[in-house]
């Protein structure tokens, strides 16, 4: 008998693992020059919980919503436009769009919701999920619409 995953699973639990030594020292380095007061050592959490989001997201349908630290990081890989891309053509097969602003509340259950899925989502993906990091959503999700620091419905 085969069994056929409709997601393949996550052979490592270890965000490291999915990027180059040196894509993850460049987005730590990049996170604490964005975000002063920021420490290298809260950066590569950052950077982890980014990985583990954005893995999460390739293996629901369901729309999910980074925290606000964690938003913090996808910018950063963002702007890093070539390892950005390789990234989500090795690991999703397709680019993940960063969508500002959270999808309509009445079918997402709004951003404590999109938290919740999240959250549970990167802990069935196999990742460890680093509460601290996680005590809100952030206004923008990988799937709709307007982002913590985005002219279109975010913070401003």
């Amino acid at each position: 008998m085969t069994i056929t995953l409709e997601y393949p699973p996550v052979h490592s639990t270890e965000p490291r693992t999915f990027l180059p030594r040196e894509v993850w020292q460049a987005l730590t380095a990049d996170v604490v020059s964005a975000y002063p007061g920021t420490s290298r050592v809260l950066a590569e959490r950052i950077i982890g919980q980014t990985v583990a989001f954005l893995i999460a997201g390739t293996r629901t349908e369901e729309p999910l919503s980074p925290s606000e630290h964690v938003d913090r990081g996808w910018h950063a890989f963002l702007l890093r436009t070539q390892a950005y891309q390789e990234f989500c053509d090795r690991h999703a097969g397709r680019f993940i769009h960063h969508h500002p602003g959270l999808p309509d509340a009445t079918g997402t259950g709004g951003p404590e919701a999109a938290r919740d899925r999240t959250v549970a989502a990167i802990r069935t993906a196999g990742f460890d999920v680093d509460q601290e990091l996680w005590p809100d959503a952030a206004d923008c999700t990988q799937c709709h619409s307007g982002c913590t620091d985005s002219p279109v419905g975010g913070k401003k």
